[in-house]
């Protein structure tokens, strides 16, 4: 990739099962939820890459543990740390709500900022629309929404993640998601007992078995995939509606709120 041109997102492995987002243009680099730095610094390196910013999601140590060792590796550069308001986090130089715009320079991006409670109460998710160095839009959405799945409610309420799941199911269906854990297979096992009839699921489900074997990611994906085959998306469907009430023994769940609490609670005793 010719430097300065379009952007490249690298998923960087950490942990059992995270990856830290590198956005970059083979010059300078922003991260999103570095909850390690080792890894980070070693990609930089062999990439050539400077780190310009750090982008959080929420205040889980997964997410930030990583925060301070990367600004004291940076010194004596200053580099932004933007994160949720609401919340304290130890490093973050910008606090962000709802509607905030983030004009970044290096590398050239344009950020839009969305609340999506639920995981947890202050968690915010980015979008990038298209423009000039962005073939097609993205979101990094932290543990919002899963490939497949949807993050456990630690703080939030099904409602609000609902609702943070029906902003996501707006955007463009061609946008691409860039989620921080590989919990796809799992995942695609859940959905499966929900929909077991879902074509598009069984489908993804063989692809997604492919790509791990491979040893490669099973992201990003795109909204529009989610809205085919993710479960949390599709508390309308009556496939969905239909098991959680069976599960649930209810005869009347009115909302897709109520069908998500549902299958939310058989997910996590799955």
């Amino acid at each position: 990739m010719d430097k300065n041109t379009l952007l490249q997102v690298w998923p960087i492995p950490a942990f059992e099962d995270n990856y830290i987002w590198c956005i970059h243009d083979g010059h300078s680099a922003l991260v999103v939820d570095p909850g390690d730095a080792a890894p980070v610094l070693k990609y930089l390196a062999e990439k050539q890459l400077h780190l310009t910013g750090i982008l959080i999601t929420h205040h889980h140590a997964d997410h930030t543990g990583g925060v301070l060792h990367l600004i004291d590796a940076m010194k004596p550069r200053q580099i932004p740390v933007y994160g949720p308001a609401s919340i304290d986090i130890s490093g973050r130089t910008e606090g962000l709500l709802e509607g905030d715009k983030l004009e970044i320079d290096h590398p050239r991006l344009s950020l839009k900022v969305m609340e999506v409670p639920g995981h947890t109460l202050s968690h915010i998710a980015y979008f990038a629309n298209m423009q000039a160095n962005v073939l097609e839009p993205m979101l990094f959405c932290g543990d919002t929404l899963f490939a497949s799945g949807c993050g456990r409610l630690f703080e939030g309420t099904p409602t609000q993640m609902s609702e943070s799941l029906a902003k996501f199911a707006a955007l463009p269906k061609n946008t691409l998601v860039f989620c921080t854990h590989e919990y796809t297979l799992s995942n695609i096992r859940f959905a499966l007992a929900v929909e077991p009839n879902n074509t598009n699921l069984i489908d993804w489900a063989d692809r997604a078995k492919a790509l791990r074997d491979k040893g490669l990611p099973t992201l990003p994906t795109t909204i529009g995939h989610e809205l085919q085959v993710n479960p949390f998306m599709r508390c309308n469907q009556a496939e969905v509606v239909a098991s959680a009430m069976a599960i649930s023994g209810e005869t009347n769940l009115p909302s897709p709120a109520h069908v998500l609490a549902v299958i939310r609670a058989w997910k996590d005793r799955f």
